[in-house]
C-alpha cells in the first residue's frame, strides 16, 4: 500500500469518526408525509402564530387548490393506522377551513350574531357547506364530530376554525410520525392562551373555551378519569377540563385549583377571523 493511499484512508476514517460524533451533523428534518408536503409548505409560508396571511394565500390558489384536489381523491383505507388517518383528517379539515375563507375573502357579512369578518358570515360554513375529501362528500362538522373526535379528543384543539377563539393553527402539517408530540403540544399551549383557558385567581373563576362543551362526550371519556380525587364532586365535564389542564398549568395556578374553591364558566367564543393581513 502506498503512502498516499494510507494517508487517504486515514483521512476517510477521521471524517467518518467525526461524522458519528453528536452534533457533527445536523439532525434529519422531521418526516412529513409526501401527501401533505404541499400543505406543510403553504402553512410554513402563510401562517404565523396561528394567524393567516389570507390575502397573500388567495394569490396562491393554484398550488393550494392542487392540494385540496389531492385530498379530495385520496383514498383513506382501513389499512392505514389510526395516526395516519387522523393526521389526514386534521390536515383536510384545516385546509378546507382555509379554502372556505379565501373563497369569500375579504369577508364582510351582516349577520348580527357574528363579527363582520367572521367565517360564520359564510352561510352554512361548518354544518351545511359540503366538500369532497377521501372520495366522499362531508361537511366540516361531520369531519370533526364523526371522524376526528372518535379517534382522539386532543385533536379538537388542533382544528383551526378560522377564528381567534379556536385552536391555534400550526405553521406545519400534521404527520403520523409526530402526531402524539404535535397533539401534546396543543394540550400544553391551552393554558398559555386566554382564549382557551383563563385561571382567574382573583375572582376564583376558571374560565374555559366553550369548545369543551361542544365535544363534551369526547373530553369526558378522555380526561375526566385523570382529575384528582378532590374534584370528584364536580360535573364530568369540569373533571375532564381539570384532568386536561392541571398537569400543565403553572404551580401557583395548580395550587389554586387544588383548593377547589372556584367556579368554572364558559367564556364567549371569539369568532373574529384569524387574519394577519387586516389586524
Amino acid at each position: 500500500m502506498t503512502q498516499v493511499l494510507r494517508s487517504a484512508l486515514v483521512v476517510l476514517a477521521l471524517v467518518g469518526g467525526l461524522a458519528a460524533w453528536p452534533g457533527a451533523q445536523d439532525a434529519p428534518p422531521p418526516a412529513v408525509d409526501p401527501l401533505h408536503r404541499a400543505l406543510d409548505g403553504i402553512l410554513d409560508i402563510y401562517v404565523r402564530d396561528g394567524l393567516v396571511y389570507y390575502q397573500a394565500l388567495k394569490q396562491e390558489r393554484p398550488r393550494f387548490d392542487r392540494y385540496v384536489s389531492t385530498i379530495a381523491e385520496t383514498e383513506v383505507p382501513d389499512t392505514w393506522d389510526q395516526k395516519r388517518r387522523l393526521a389526514f383528517w386534521i390536515n383536510a379539515y384545516n385546509a378546507l377551513v382555509l379554502r372556505t375563507v379565501i373563497d369569500h375573502y375579504p369577508i364582510r357579512g351582516r349577520a348580527a350574531a357574528y363579527p363582520p369578518n367572521s367565517i360564520r358570515q359564510v352561510p352554512g360554513s361548518f354544518e351545511k357547506r359540503q366538500f369532497r375529501a377521501a372520495r366522499r362528500m362531508v361537511t366540516l362538522d361531520q369531519i370533526e364530530k364523526d371522524i376526528i373526535v372518535p379517534m382522539d379528543a386532543r385533536a379538537v384543539l388542533a382544528l383551526g376554525r378560522g377564528a381567534l377563539g379556536g385552536g391555534r393553527l400550526k405553521s406545519e402539517a400534521y404527520t403520523a410520525e409526530r402526531l402524539d408530540a404535535q397533539l401534546d403540544s396543543m394540550v400544553r399551549e391551552v393554558v398559555d392562551r386566554r382564549e382557551m383557558v383563563f385561571v382567574d385567581t382573583q375572582n376564583a373563576v376558571l374560565s374555559v373555551n366553550p369548545m369543551f362543551s361542544w365535544r363534551e362526550g369526547a373530553f369526558v371519556d378522555a380526561f375526566a378519569g385523570r382529575a384528582a380525587p378532590e374534584f370528584s364532586v364536580r360535573s364530568p365535564l369540569e373533571r375532564a377540563v381539570l384532568g386536561l389542564i392541571t398537569p400543565v398549568v403553572v404551580r401557583s395556578e395548580a395550587e389554586f385549583l387544588k383548593n377547589n374553591r372556584f367556579r368554572m364558566q364558559f367564556h364567549e367564543f371569539d369568532w373574529r377571523l384569524n387574519d394577519l393581513t387586516r389586524r
